[in-house]
This record gives C-alpha cells, structure tokens and sequence, in this order.
C-alpha cells in the first residue's frame, strides 16, 4: 500500500508566559493511501494540533509534512489555500454547514469554491447519493437530524475529489449507532472514491475500524498499530 502521507520530526511550539508550550514534541506518522488513519488521544494530546498542520491549515515550528510526494511544511500561505481548495477535505464536530441553504446547496458550495469544472447537479447529486441523503437534498439544515447533517457535511468535502479527508471528531456529538454509519460511509468511500481519510477520535470503540491507529499523548506518539484492513462495521 503506497503512502500519501508521511511526516518526519514535526513540532508546535505556542509561546506563554514564561516561555514555550510544545503541543508536540517530534510527532513521525505514515498515511497509507486509500485507509481509514485514526489519531486517538484525549483532549489536550495534542491530535488536533496535528491535524491542523498536515491538513495544511497551520504550519509546524520544526520537522517535515511530505503530502503526495511534496513537502508542505515551508509552503505559503497561498500554496496551502490552493492544496485545501483542490486536494484536501474537512469534516468538522461542529458540522458547520450554512444554515440558509439547502444539503444540496450546501454541497454545491463546496464545488464553487474548489472552481469544480465538471456538471455540478451530476456530482453534487452522486455525492449525496453516497451518504444516502439523495431524497433529502431541498432540505435545510435545521430540518435535518444531527447524523443528517454530519452526513451532508461529508458530502460537502468529497464533492470537489479530494485526496485526502481530515475529520476532526466527526463522531464527539453522535450517539454510537449513529457514530457507527458515518464510520460505514467513510469506509465505503474509501473503496469506491479510492479517498484517503484521517480522522480524529477519543472513543476507544471506534479504534477497530482503523487501518492505523497512532495513539497521541502529552505531544508524542505513544503507541502505532497497523493492520492490513480495519474491520467491518456491523450494526
């Protein structure tokens, strides 16, 4: 399985009083292309940190964050708007999706923002056919139930192809059953979009899905595991 993903001695500092805060200290992780990546580690660990900076959206105090062959870690800020534009993905805890539009909209959104050239009703549709929403698209968000919404959400970040989907607890504000069929649509992505996607979690009953699982505490990687497929979501 090639990588899409590799980061070497990556380090954040944030300055306080008296000094330097390191939220991490040398964090060495490999995203295989086309897997489910699972970052687990409790409030404070230091996950979000790191999602932040090889999701482009921040940049590290030391270290290197090799994405599809190139190092971004020096890049400006330019360069990571376009990589988040065009290649990369985010799914948020918060959803965050616009409250005066529609699923359909809301995911339509996500294509003009990316300058998508392709026919947007096809893709946008497809798109919600894959989190199973197709009937729900004229919608507005406050119509739609929370696992509802996360899944429009979903929609939204795959619709431009992206390589890569960052989720940051994109579980922390469902209940288990439903926590269970975003982790079944992210899997099926993976097999029919061929979509790279790492997420975050501090729920220990979803570390069996994972092709890896990086455990984080106190800034440092504390435990890795690979397999050679996670496991089946079974209600």
């Amino acid at each position: 399985m090639s990588e899409i993903l590799r980061t070497i001695g990556v380090k954040r500092s944030f300055p306080v009083a008296g000094g330097l805060f390191w939220a991490l200290k040398g964090i060495d992780i490999t995203v295989p292309e086309a897997s489910l990546t699972i970052l687990k580690g409790r409030s404070g660990s230091g996950k979000t940190t790191l999602l932040n900076i090889i999701g482009a959206l921040d940049a590290p105090t030391e270290g290197q964050v090799f994405f599809d062959g190139k190092d971004i870690a020096g890049a400006g800020e330019s360069e990571r708007e376009k990589l988040r534009r065009t290649k990369i993905g985010y799914i948020f805890q918060s959803v965050a999706l616009i409250p005066v539009m529609s699923a359909y909209e809301n995911v339509e959104y996500a294509l003009r923002l990316a300058g998508y050239k392709g026919d947007y009703r096809e893709r946008v549709m497809e798109c919600l056919r894959l989190v199973g929403l197709s009937k729900r698209a004229t919608h507005m968000p406050e119509e739609l139930s929370g696992g509802e919404q996360q899944r429009v959400a979903i929609a939204r970040s795959i619709a431009h192809n992206p390589k890569i989907i960052y989720a940051d607890e994109p579980t922390g504000a469902l209940d288990s059953a439903t926590s269970l069929q975003v982790i079944a649509i992210f899997k099926e992505l993976i097999e029919k979009e061929g979509i790279t996607i790492v997420m975050t979690t501090h729920d220990p009953k979803l570390m069996e899905y994972g092709d890896v699982v990086y455990e984080i505490g106190d800034g440092e990687i504390i435990s890795a595991k690979q397999t050679q497929e996670g496991g089946d979501v079974r209600e």
